[in-house]
């Protein structure tokens, strides 16, 4: 019986992301979405300045590289043009990874944006949604007839601004047109719902982050509670979405076989019969880096997230560069948990990956 109840913790955020300050490119003035967010935050009396690039953002409040200015930096948006329009690969959930956003306004403290986006923790929006979108059908394109698919949640959650930008909307009813496309996303946000009349003709697997109330409560602040999770993905399933979780990162705390089954028993106990037809499951072990270690411990110096490298082993990665895993018979007992927790509670659901 699970010993946890569906609470709202008080760490969590009720109400939807706004910025403190909000910094233009000049180009992003030549597009539509560009031109809107200058009325929109014109509009709020939101604090606007210009910068020649988001590489020469200033003026953000504390010593650089400090939790104070961390902190006021994830209150900073940048709208801007995406230059780069190379696609990453974002194996193994998708193909590539389509970029509508980099940066996120929650606090994980093992996120791995913490060394993605170095010393520009900001967020930023891309407004040329039109040439993004011209160079996913190039790719998908190069790969026809076999169907491609594109992860939107690599370097940000879309979901967490999609209240600001209306991008992830678009980008949805974009692939939702597409025969050989289809799109991914995951959140730790629950405010889904402009985008439960999107016309997704079941396109977009709509994926939700999830973990034990242990992990959530003590390394994921700013970030919607479990309940509220589990809540918008009930809409989202009435709304035909293809539905997901993903389990991340796997974490070996005190109790934490408990914890696991905890949580699976409170997702399968609050999720509707007909949100488990089409439903997949990912799990991804807590990983890190020295990079990242050095950073979440500046950043979040009373963390209490376990880094210690004597405890780990190291998993090569690729260019050259890897990152401390479990150790191969805890990752091993830590897979076969899940996948049991997985199978009991939801037999006709899909394990896409453990990793």
């Amino acid at each position: 019986m699970a010993t946890l109840t569906l609470e709202r913790k008080t760490q969590h955020v009720n109400k939807p992301f706004e910025p403190d300050v909000v910094f233009f490119e000049p180009q992003a003035l030549e597009y539509p979405l560009g031109k809107e967010l200058m009325n929109r935050f014109k509009g709020s009396n939101t604090p606007i300045q210009m910068t020649t690039s988001h590489n020469q953002v200033r003026g953000i409040q504390g010593e650089s590289g400090s939790p104070e200015w961390y902190r006021n930096a994830k209150r900073t948006l940048v709208v801007g043009v995406k230059r780069s329009l190379k696609f990453e690969p974002s194996k193994p959930s998708a193909e590539y990874a389509i970029p509508l956003a980099t940066g996120c306004m929650a606090h994980c403290h093992y996120c791995y944006l913490n060394t993605n986006v170095g010393t520009k923790p900001y967020i930023r929006v891309y407004v040329n949604l039109e040439e993004i979108y011209g160079q996913a059908e190039k790719y998908m394109r190069e790969r026809a007839p076999e169907i491609t698919r594109f992860e939107a949640a690599c370097t940000s959650d879309p979901v967490g601004i999609e209240h600001i930008t209306g991008s992830l909307k678009r980008t949805i009813e974009y692939f939702g047109q597409q025969e050989l496309g289809r799109l991914r996303f995951v959140t730790k946000f629950a405010n889904v719902d402009s985008l439960l009349d999107a016309k997704h003709n079941g396109h977009t697997r709509f994926r939700f982050s999830i973990n034990a109330d242990y992990v959530i409560r003590n390394f994921e602040p700013a970030t919607s509670s479990f309940l509220d999770r589990i809540e918008a993905a009930k809409k989202v399933a009435e709304a035909g979405y293809p539905l997901g979780f993903i389990a991340a990162p796997l974490y070996r705390f005190d109790g934490w076989k408990e914890g696991y089954e905890d949580l699976f028993e409170l997702l399968a106990r609050a999720l509707p019969s007909s949100a488990t037809k089409d439903l997949t499951f990912e799990l991804i072990q807590h990983r890190f880096t020295k990079v990242a270690k050095n950073l979440i411990l500046a950043r979040y110096p009373k963390t209490k997230l376990e880094m210690d490298e004597t405890k780990r082993q190291y998993k090569w990665g690729k260019y050259g560069r890897g990152k401390y895993v479990y150790k191969k018979d805890e990752a091993a007992e830590l897979q076969m948990h899940l996948e049991r927790l997985v199978h009991s509670y939801f037999p006709q659901a899909e394990i896409s990956y453990f990793t």
